[in-house]
């Protein structure tokens, strides 16, 4: 740890895009908080390989659906680790399996949408007020994860999904705009197809397989990929970007 270092926070970080963001934030200097709700031992891996490189990091749970938990969550992290710089809002709920809206009540809507919607705005405002600029912060940098289903909506699979990441890309904007003259850069990246845990999970093993042959590119992306332009827009190479949306779907 050194005095200049500041932290990112991590949100669904066990697996998949956020196991990769928070391992690749930890080789750029970032101290990370490695965020995970029912993937305990994935998360636990993260950090060990984060510190095994030399890098800080530590584990943090929070169920991101509890506004509540989302406010502890960020306490945690600074009473640990060195001061909030960063924050990417990747935790997201998906549908058990496709299903359309017809088969969906609204127990299974209000969950996705406290954790993919809510939740995301709650932990950017904890963020914003420690980065804010106006209320003594350094500034810094909160990168949405949403995804291509806004754009697509995802008919007969997860429309709750889609509508949920197009209402945090519309977040995404009008809080950029809101903090822009406090140091607070604001931005999304919308995965398209990544080989990731996510598509069995919501039950339909073997898509990577059967769609990623009919991408522009011929193929799925892969985590380390969406990775890549998470950390870039957390760094200041990207200083002047704010209220933007970076697809990476090979085209799609």
């Amino acid at each position: 740890m050194t005095m200049t270092q500041k932290t990112v926070i991590v949100t669904g970080a066990a697996g998949g895009i956020g196991a990769a963001t928070a391992l690749l934030a930890a080789s750029r200097g970032w101290a990370v908080a490695v965020h995970y709700r029912s993937g305990r031992e994935g998360a636990q891996k993260v950090v060990a390989d984060i510190v095994d490189a030399g890098g800080v990091a530590q584990a943090f749970h929070a169920d991101m659906g509890k506004e509540e938990e989302v406010i502890e969550l960020f306490r945690a992290v600074d009473a640990a680790l060195p001061p909030l710089g960063g924050l990417v809002n990747n935790a997201a709920r998906v549908a058990a399996r496709a299903m359309r809206l017809e088969e969906m009540d609204g127990d299974e809507i209000d969950g996705l949408m406290r954790v993919n919607v809510t939740g995301a705005m709650i932990a950017a405002r904890e963020a914003a007020a420690r980065l804010s600029t106006e209320r003594g912060g350094p500034g810094g940098t909160i990168v949405n994860v949403s995804s291509l289903a806004a754009v697509h909506g995802a008919p007969k699979l997860y429309v709750h999904y889609a509508a949920s990441k197009a209402a945090l890309d519309a977040f995404t904007h009008g809080f950029a705009l809101e903090v822009a003259r406090e140091g607070i850069r604001v931005m999304s990246v919308r995965p398209g197809l990544i080989d990731t845990p996510i598509h069995a999970r919501a039950g339909m093993a073997g898509r990577i397989e059967k769609v990623g042959p009919r991408m522009p590119m011929g193929r799925a992306g892969t985590p380390d990929e969406v990775a890549h332009a998470i950390v870039w827009l957390l760094s200041d190479e990207a200083s002047y970007i704010t209220g933007s949306t970076l697809d990476v779907g090979g085209g799609a």
